[in-house]
């Protein structure tokens, strides 16, 4: 397969904007001059061409504003907002790196540029949670600015921001004539970047608590609240309707039963240990810890995406205590909790989408098993390759479900 980055953690990541281009997130053409600036650099080349990229775009919104060009302007800067927030993945972990949090604040002050210049102007909101305020945005619905009209709150996973949410699903939401409302939990975006709150299993308190705050915006028609996660946020959605009944539809891209379910099957199956042995990772031998630790590491996409990643986002130092938190994300015990109607996504060669078939025999609801393959272009994480694809057919089910004309 043509790659256009020649890092494969870069390729990851540095794809993530093809997916945003039908909705004003960046163009071919921009994004295969990042990858060629960057060549074969390593992730500091990475971070630069990237901001780069974003530092031209926002500065040709400025330009555009001060002619008058309002238009320009609010695209230039959206897109900026998407550029500077490409950049900074490969550099997770903690401590936090300075460059993380320079980019993460030059891209959101570019998406609340962008986002001032609407029709109706998406300013920050401040949603009460715990003694903190988690940061959020209200995205109205085209054409229904000052309608009430029913509301997907989104919610992201392990890496997503509020930035990747507003091109993967709030443009595409907002064109059929959904209101929508994103926001960083914990151990999300601002929350973990400027905060350093962790990722919590019970989402449904989260929730809650953006529920609550939902019902006093009074565009919003408080019976028809939807929830729709991606990525990580396909098991943190479902868990959050266990438990939440006032969501009235559910969507999770893609049903994921578990964080730690993978981590055992590698366990059995690799490093054969038995599966008696293997019910409690937090409680596995430290040999076998050892060795799962040392194969990691030596992967620098595992290493990012357990070490870099996994640890910062849950708050811990070491692999034993990753794993013992990772077994705290189940939906064991709490599947047929889920009341409303559920879609579940499953993507061909999406690993995480492995387990959403029998995620979605576990429900107990009104359920739609939605696949989507190779031969369409949407397989792989969250569909990323046609992302557009997964939109036209979710907001379908869901017009479906809330009787909205589409």
């Amino acid at each position: 397969m043509t790659t256009l980055f020649h890092d494969a953690l870069h390729e990851d990541f540095g794809t993530w904007p093809i997916a945003y281009i039908p909705y004003g997130g960046a163009e071919f053409g921009e994004i295969k001059a990042v990858a060629e600036a960057i060549g074969d650099g390593d992730d500091g080349a990475y971070y630069d061409a990237w901001t780069a990229a974003g530092d031209r775009l926002a500065h040709e919104a400025d330009i555009a504003l001060a002619k008058g060009h309002k238009a320009t302007a609010r695209a230039l800067y959206l897109r900026a907002s998407a550029f500077h927030n490409a950049s900074f993945h490969p550099l997770y972990g903690a401590p936090v790196d300075p460059r993380l949090i320079a980019a993460f604040r030059k891209g959101t002050a570019a998406l609340d540029k962008g986002l001032s210049l609407g029709p109706r102007p998406a300013i920050p909101l401040a949603i009460p949670f715990g003694g903190m305020a988690m940061p959020g945005r209200f995205i109205p619905a085209e054409g229904f600015e000052t309608r009430v009209r029913p509301l997907i709150v989104f919610t992201n996973g392990y890496d997503g921001t509020i930035t990747d949410m507003y091109f993967a699903s709030a443009v595409a939401a907002s064109r059929r004539g959904y209101h929508s409302l994103l926001f960083d939990g914990p151990g999300q975006g601002a929350m973990l970047y400027e905060h350093n709150v962790p990722l919590r299993p019970d989402w449904e308190t989260v929730i809650a608590a953006v529920v609550d705050f939902a019902e006093t915006l009074p565009l919003v028609d408080a019976e028809r609240i939807a929830l729709s996660g991606w990525s990580l946020g396909g098991h943190l959605a479902p868990r959050a309707a266990s438990g939440e009944p006032r969501i009235a539809a559910l969507i999770a891209d893609p049903g994921t039963w578990s964080i730690a379910d993978g981590f055992r099957d590698v366990v059995v199956h690799k490093l054969g240990v038995a599966p008696e042995e293997a019910a409690d990772l937090g409680a596995l031998d430290q040999g076998v810890i050892d060795r799962m630790d040392a194969f990691i590491r030596s992967h620098r996409q595992l290493n990012w995406k357990v070490v870099q990643r996994g640890f910062w986002v849950h708050g811990v130092a070491d692999l034993r205590s990753y794993l013992a938190s990772a077994e705290r994300f189940t939906m064991r015990g709490r599947a047929h909790l889920i009341a409303c109607p559920t879609l579940i996504a499953q993507a061909e060669g999406d690993a995480l989408s492995a387990g959403a078939g029998a995620f979605f025999d576990a429900l107990v609801g009104p359920k739609t098993l939605m696949r989507f393959t190779a031969a369409e272009g949407a397989d792989g994480h969250c569909e990323m390759g046609n992302r557009s694809l997964l939109n036209l057919r979710v907001l379908d089910w869901l017009d479906d479900r809330f009787e909205v004309g589409g």
